[in-house]
Parts: structure tokens; C-alpha cells; sequence
């Protein structure tokens, strides 16, 4: 038997760990089928406390991809929705199934699935990371700026909410990779410190650094890549006119994408919302890739699935 590894944050790999998922989820990308680890078929539940699209579905194909059965639970649906306590859901499922993937609210949850469960224990979103999205995105770089070697030093600028799970997702993540990561948001909606120490350390041993302003125009300078995300999360919509006042400055528009570099590209975990956080020339123009980078959900969370599981069994065949 390997080690059973868990990915519930974006810095629970290292450098090379990173590489070698983007780099099967590269051939994820060429050949659907590459490794079927799930072949029987096993299970793999999928739990959802928040409303899904994107993450539902990448994760549901993407499991039957790999040759199992997706077990996909609600929480209307479920006894967490109950009040079950996490630890007693862990201990059944994770008798049952393969590995446990949940998109939830506190980070407290994840974590808690993970201290009890025997299988890989994979975060789909949570408030504090939402690290399979950023694995996509991080395909989608590699899928057209010349691999995943070429992260290594670029330059990504993510813009907004720099508070939210995304922006923390990429400081961490973008750490990891060895890259110059600038967020920009406005006072009172800039990144826990905490996330920045373990970014900025992070970064000391790949060659990257981290920049953390309110100047949306330090941010974008020269970047090879503009982020942004809604300024609004799930169940704050009734409160849009007032909670968006302070992010206008941060709309990624064209002025904007013009401080990147000519070649730069813009992405969105979407859903997006054209006219506020970004513009409808930008998000349907020639730089968005922000449909590649949906579809890479399937394949960077098929890699992900697909490694974590092969170090649990110890089996090098699955990590390439």
C-alpha cells in the first residue's frame, strides 16, 4: 500500500506533485480514458451542500470516465442535511466507496471528512479554497502557453473579491507552481494574512512571489493571464447593489486586459456576469478561455482523482 493523500487546500501538494497532476491531466486532455482507476465499477461519492453545475457535472462524467459509479448526494437528500454528524458520514461512506469528494461551507468540514476517512478526500469548493477550479485553470495555461513547464515564472493577476476562496486558491496554488501572483481587491477585501505568509513562503522555494494590492492597474501590468470572479457569493444576490459598490474599480474591461501583456489570457470560474465583474467584449473576445477552462474541470479533476489514488495504493503506473 502507498500513502493516502487528501487534497483539501491548494498547497497540500508541492511543486513537483502539482506537475505531475497537470501533466496527466494534459493527457486527460488527449485521451478521455488514459487510466481507469475506477473499473469494477467502484464508487465515488459526490456530495454537494451548495448548488452546482460546473463542478456536478465535471465530477459525475468524470468519474464514469474513470470507470466508476458517481454517487451523487444532496444534502436535501442526505442525513448530513440532518445534522448527521461529518465524522459518522465519513465513517459509512468511506467503507463504501473509493473516495469522497464534497463541495461545502467551512473548511472545518473537509477537514474533519478528511481525519476520519480512509480513501482520498478531495475539496470541490469550500468558503476558504476551491482548488480543483484552480487546477483547471492552471491546465488551461498549460493548454495554450506551451505546457506545463511554461508556468513556471509567469505572471497571473487575479481581480475583486481578493477575500474569497479564489483569490486565496491563488496565492496558494500559484505559489506552488512558481509563479508571480498579484491579487487586487479593496481595503476590507484583501486576503487573510495568514494566506499571504504561507503564499510568500510558499514562493521563496519555487521562485515565485506574491503581490497583494489595491491598485487593479499594479496587478494587471505585463500579467500572462487576468482572473476575476463575482463579486457576489451564493445567498448574497438580494444584497448585489450594495455589496458590488467597492469592486467597480476591479471590472476587468478592456482598459484593462491592454495593461497585459498583447498576449494575455482572461478567465472566469463562471458563472459570470457581463457588465459587472467583467465586460462582454472581454469575456466573449479572442482572449477568453473561459469555455476551455470549464471544460478542463473534467480533466484536471480526472488527473487529480486519478493520482491521489494511485499514491494510495502505491501504483506509479496511475501517476503518469
Amino acid at each position: 500500500m502507498g500513502q493516502l493523500r487528501h487534497m483539501l487546500r491548494d498547497d497540500d501538494v508541492n511543486h513537483e506533485e502539482q506537475k505531475q497532476i497537470l501533466e496527466l491531466g494534459m493527457k486527460f486532455r488527449e485521451d478521455r480514458f488514459h487510466h481507469q482507476p475506477f473499473a469494477g465499477p467502484q464508487g465515488v461519492a459526490v456530495l454537494f451542500d451548495k448548488p452546482s453545475t460546473r463542478t456536478r457535472s465535471s465530477f459525475s462524467v468524470g468519474v464514469a470516465e474513470l470507470g466508476g459509479y458517481p454517487l451523487v448526494i444532496d444534502k436535501s437528500g442526505s442525513q448530513l442535511g440532518r445534522g448527521e454528524p461529518v465524522a459518522d458520514t465519513t465513517r459509512v461512506l468511506t467503507r463504501m466507496t473509493s473516495a469522497l469528494v464534497w463541495r461545502t461551507f467551512e473548511q472545518s468540514r473537509v477537514e474533519e471528512m478528511a481525519e476520519y476517512a480512509t480513501v482520498p478526500v478531495v475539496n470541490a469548493l469550500t468558503d476558504d479554497f476551491h482548488p480543483c477550479q484552480v487546477l483547471a485553470d492552471f491546465l488551461t495555461l498549460a493548454q495554450f502557453k506551451g505546457g506545463v513547464d511554461a508556468l513556471e515564472g509567469m505572471h497571473i493577476a487575479y481581480l475583486g473579491d481578493a477575500a474569497n476562496n479564489m483569490a486565496n486558491s491563488y496565492l496558494l496554488a500559484g505559489a506552488v507552481a512558481g509563479m508571480h501572483v498579484a491579487v487586487a481587491g479593496p481595503n476590507g477585501f484583501l486576503p487573510d494574512d495568514d494566506i499571504v505568509r504561507d503564499a510568500e513562503r510558499i514562493a521563496a522555494t519555487t521562485g515565485g512571489s506574491i503581490t497583494v494590492t489595491t491598485d487593479p492597474l499594479v496587478a494587471v501590468a505585463g500579467a500572462d493571464c487576468v482572473f476575476t470572479d463575482t463579486w457576489v457569493s451564493m445567498g448574497e444576490e438580494a444584497e448585489y447593489e450594495v455589496r458590488s459598490k467597492p469592486f467597480w474599480p476591479y471590472q476587468v474591461n478592456r482598459d484593462l486586459m491592454d495593461l497585459a501583456k498583447p498576449d494575455a489570457l482572461f478567465q472566469h470560474c463562471l458563472p459570470a456576469y457581463r457588465g459587472k465583474e467583467v465586460t462582454a467584449d472581454v469575456i466573449d473576445g479572442p482572449q477568453s478561455v473561459v469555455w476551455d477552462e470549464a471544460e478542463n474541470r473534467l480533466h484536471a479533476q480526472k488527473a487529480l482523482l486519478t493520482w491521489l489514488v494511485g499514491k494510495q495504493r502505491g501504483d506509479e503506473s496511475l501517476l503518469s
